[in-house]
């Protein structure tokens, strides 16, 4: 098994379906967008330094473009080298996208020097431990705000299941890590049907400090 396993089902999409929406393995454009909502709901993104940590074909860059919420600057990172030359291609104003892989570069996070970080679907195939290091290090990166949505495990026995490649996270654990690490954490669970995901926001203090004592990067 290589060892970027968890990218091996986004490469095997791009064979069968090339640069189209299905690509990112969204199961629906409406459950795309409604998660994309759900971030500009929860967090204000005007005016901020964004970096979306797994951007696909940066789909949400071009929602935010289109719902003209106006950032500072927008930075995309995907380990898909196809699914960055598209979203490079798209022409987004005031964007810019790089190819890296998230959990073997720690640093990607920090491109931009990000006020806001978002993670959307990136989570989905990677294992709890993979989650807790990718999460560990778009923390440290962020000046503000970092947002990320899953599949929650405490989903209605209704809502899809999943045997791969998505996988369920178990919640009441990253409810635990964010809340060890920010004392203003959200948490939403009620914008698909049965609960099949869920998002959460953590915020760093207005002094620059994390809640374990750590400062914040960048300036």
């Amino acid at each position: 098994m290589p060892r970027d396993a968890y990218l091996e089902p986004y490469r095997r999409a791009v064979d069968q379906f090339g640069d189209t929406f299905e690509v990112a393995l969204w199961a629906t454009p409406t459950t795309q967008l409604a998660r994309f909502e759900v971030f500009a709901q929860m967090g204000d993104l005007s005016g901020k330094r964004v970096l979306d940590a797994g951007c696909g074909r940066g789909d949400f860059a071009g929602w935010l473009v289109e719902q003209r919420i106006d950032v500072a600057s927008f930075v995309g990172v995907d380990g898909v080298p196809e699914l960055i030359e598209f979203a490079r291609a798209r022409g987004l104003p005031n964007c810019e996208f790089h190819c890296g892989d998230l959990l073997t570069d720690a640093e990607l996070p920090a491109i931009g020097r990000p006020q806001v970080i978002c993670i959307s679907g990136t989570l989905n195939t990677l294992t709890f431990r993979q989650s807790l290091a990718v999460l560990d290090s778009c923390w440290a990166a962020t000046q503000e705000l970092l947002l990320f949505n899953f599949l929650s495990d405490l989903a209605s026995r209704r809502a899809a299941p999943q045997t791969g490649p998505a996988r369920r996270l178990n919640t009441l654990k990253l409810l635990q890590w964010a809340t060890e690490r920010s004392e203003s954490v959200i948490y939403r669970q009620d914008y698909l049907k049965f609960g099949h995901d869920a998002t959460i926001l953590m915020k760093k203090r207005d002094d620059g400090r994390t809640s374990d004592g750590a400062t914040r990067r960048g300036g």
